[in-house]
């Protein structure tokens, strides 16, 4: 419990310093391209015109899904898991990658994956914008339901710092974290309802499924986008569910990196 009030302490008395490094995260990862932050965009809309060739039209024939034409279906739900892959992958090594340069300076470690993710959900902010834009051309207005968009991007956010905390300590210490984290991310796609509706399966399978925290989040946000209904609170004892494994991870993320970062140094 000390541990986790510390990191909270660290984050409230750092904000602005958060704020500005992640807005210099942003810039110099796309400085190198020349379509610069361009590539944001461009990137994920690629993809999803795949998964939509692939499942929609290969696999699905064209199907709707609940009466939803599947692209809409499927875009609202993808947009958020660039954003949770990207944040997992690369929050993962966000400390041991810096480490040389940001122990020379005067702020906290525990920071760091905060910074990392904040920078990536600045992307998220753009992707959802485009993905409003393009669900209204497909009669997809934005609806009362939208208020809890704001809601399910907060318990997004506080998933992905547990989890990071977790895996940056592992990995500065054991390297082998950062392959299990890739394999882990490429395995959840197919794990959680993105690319396919869950209604097929038995009740059983599905609820095994639900155990993952990140279809909590991909449904939540499907009936923001969507406005379909009022998803935290219809399903409210898995809105408990989730936001005790939230806790947990931030718990024992806390407790492992308050633990060991004054030793972080000792494993590079």
């Amino acid at each position: 419990m000390k541990s986790f009030f510390q990191i909270i302490k660290d984050h409230a008395n750092h904000f602005y310093l958060i704020i500005r490094l992640s807005l210099f995260e942003l810039k110099s990862s796309n400085n190198n391209n020349y379509l610069g932050i361009l590539w944001v965009i461009l990137n994920p809309l690629i993809l999803i015109s795949i998964y939509w060739f692939v499942f929609g039209i290969g696999i699905r024939g064209g199907q709707n899904v609940h009466g939803v034409a599947f692209l809409p279906w499927l875009l609202s739900g993808i947009t958020v898991w660039f954003f949770i892959s990207q944040s997992l992958t690369q929050g993962a090594k966000s400390i041991y990658s810096r480490i040389h340069i940001i122990s020379k300076m005067n702020f906290p470690m525990s920071v760091i994956p905060s910074y990392i993710i904040t920078s990536l959900f600045y992307q998220h902010i753009i992707l959802i914008v485009i993905a409003m834009v393009l669900l209204g051309f497909y009669g997809f207005f934005p609806t009362l339901y939208i208020i809890q968009l704001p809601y399910m991007m907060l318990a997004n956010f506080a998933l992905l710092i547990g989890i990071s905390l977790v895996t940056s300590t592992l990995t500065t210490i054991i390297r082998d974290v950062q392959m299990v984290v890739q394999s882990v991310v490429r395995a959840l796609l197919y794990l959680t309802p993105i690319l396919w509706p869950p209604d097929k399966l038995p009740a059983s399978i599905n609820t095994v499924l639900k155990v993952n925290p990140i279809y909590y989040i991909i449904e939540g946000y499907r009936s923001s986008l969507l406005g379909t209904n009022w998803y935290f609170i219809e399903n409210k004892f898995y809105t408990l569910y989730f936001w005790m494994f939230v806790l947990s991870l931030l718990f024992i993320g806390s407790f492992l990196h308050m633990k060991f970062r004054n030793r972080f140094v000792d494993y590079l």
